[in-house]
């Protein structure tokens, strides 16, 4: 048996064997090429998920997974190439904003997005409540997106970390799918091949996450900036709170709405603004657009307010297929559900805990998540209206507006809706938004052409 065969390095791993880079290489080549068989593959998951990696073997096997395939370059773009990721919540839409915010600001985002699976909706599904939308553009056409328009939020294609792809696919089947050192190489490998200089991350902690557990939230994102600190990429990391729902919107067009109402400057939820003019901000400095983020965020705040975030989201969903004229007439374009009901509170307090999980949940089985992978789902369906941790409520006051295709839907989701809140007679104030790890790295050294 060869010492770097799949039998060979399931073993070591097994054992608790260190494999040097050159293993890592072969393993994750042996991946991409179906060399190594979905049984192989889970073999080697399930013994990562006991054995863990070290440090060395973790930066080894992103290095490995991230060249299995194409790496994206970006050497023609006047200006940092920056991304940012979260590890998902119910209402995170942050990303449809920020991608064209920093990009009005001189920056250029090429990002690699994904799809909802569970309970947290996917920036790819969302993005495809617009008609025409096209999330796979051919390389070509997405260098020529992102150099005019200075963002693309695209999915992943066949050449891009494909070892990547089908280890994901088989984790989903195997419980191995929060592996914490499965994760941090999953996540960097992307975020480097796609071509990022600058990274900002966003970890969800609370009962709305998938790492709910504020400690293991913390050992994965110190292990992040461990790994990333031998890869050429500025990263920044933050906890963000998914003790709510993040925005007042949880499902695909209506997540899509309040971006497009945040971008125009029309009433959107303070935290939804607030997360991601900070991870804007934080974006621009480890860029090196900025300084510092007072002057970042000064300088996002003229984006949204003279409308020019707006005009390069429009830009983008046009070059990309989607409809020319999406922020004059959102209407036209985003669907309804047929039915919307609110959920009234049966009780007057204040809101003292929400199951948040339970709403993401909700939203699934209206239509608007999968449950397995390539499962249709339905754009217009989820919830909106949704009340805040620590609001007060009174009795017969909406707690939601569930948005549903029938009502025999509507009346099963307001029955978890209420049971997802807690209502009781005394304040709760709500967890802080988002709390950044001390960071001990230098911003990226370069020097960008951005506009004023």
């Amino acid at each position: 048996m060869s010492a770097n065969s799949a039998a060979a390095l399931i073993r070591a791993k097994r054992e608790g064997l260190r494999l040097n880079a050159a293993q890592w290489r072969d393993l994750a080549q042996g991946i991409a090429d179906d060399t190594w068989c979905d049984a192989q593959i889970g073999a080697f998951a399930m013994a990562v998920a006991w054995r863990g990696l070290d440090l060395r073997e973790c930066r080894d096997f992103t290095f490995a997974l991230r060249d299995s395939g194409h790496c994206l370059a970006w050497r023609d773009l006047p200006g940092p190439v920056l991304d940012k990721h979260s590890t998902g919540g119910v209402g995170d839409c942050v990303s449809l904003a920020l991608a064209p915010l920093v990009a009005a600001c001189g920056g250029y985002v090429p990002m690699i997005s994904g799809r909802g699976l569970g309970h947290t909706g996917g920036t790819l599904d969302k993005l495809e409540s617009l008609p025409g939308y096209d999330t796979n553009p051919v390389p070509e056409r997405l260098h020529r997106i992102v150099k005019d328009t200075g963002c693309a939020i695209v999915g992943q294609n066949a050449d891009l970390v494909p070892a990547d792809r089908r280890l994901y696919a088989v984790r989903d089947v195997t419980a191995t799918v929060d592996v914490p050192d499965l994760i941090v190489a999953s996540i960097l490998s992307k975020k480097l091949a796609g071509g990022a200089q600058a990274l900002v991350l966003d970890i969800k902690t609370g009962n709305g996450a998938q790492t709910p557990d504020e400690c293991a939230a913390m050992a994965m994102a110190t292990r992040m900036c461990d790994v990333a600190d031998g890869s050429g990429i500025a990263l920044a990391v933050a906890l963000s709170d998914m003790d709510q729902v993040l925005g007042r919107e949880a499902g695909n067009a209506l997540e899509v709405r309040a971006i497009l109402d945040l971008l125009g400057g029309r009433a959107c939820d303070p935290r939804l603004r607030d997360l991601t003019l900070a991870l804007s901000a934080e974006l621009l400095c480890i860029g090196g657009i900025e300084d510092d983020r007072a002057a970042a965020t000064a300088r996002l705040r003229r984006a949204l307010d003279s409308g020019a975030a707006a005009e390069r989201f429009a830009r983008m969903v046009a070059a990309l297929g989607g409809p020319v004229d999406v922020l004059d007439h959102p209407q036209r374009y985003l669907p309804q559900a047929p039915v919307q009901r609110p959920v009234a509170a049966t009780r007057t307090g204040f809101i003292q805990a929400i199951a948040v999980r339970e709403l993401g949940e909700c939203v699934v089985d209206l239509g608007g998540g999968r449950r397995v992978p390539g499962m249709p789902i339905d754009h217009a369906v989820g919830l909106a209206d949704v009340r805040g941790r620590g609001e007060r409520v009174d009795r017969g006051e909406p707690l939601a507006i569930v948005h549903a295709r029938t009502v025999a839907d509507a009346d099963a989701a307001a029955t978890r809706i209420r049971s997802a809140f807690r209502v009781g007679e005394e304040p709760a104030l709500p967890a802080p938004l988002l709390r950044w790890l001390p960071q001990a790295r230098d911003p990226l050294a370069m020097t960008a052409t951005v506009s004023a």
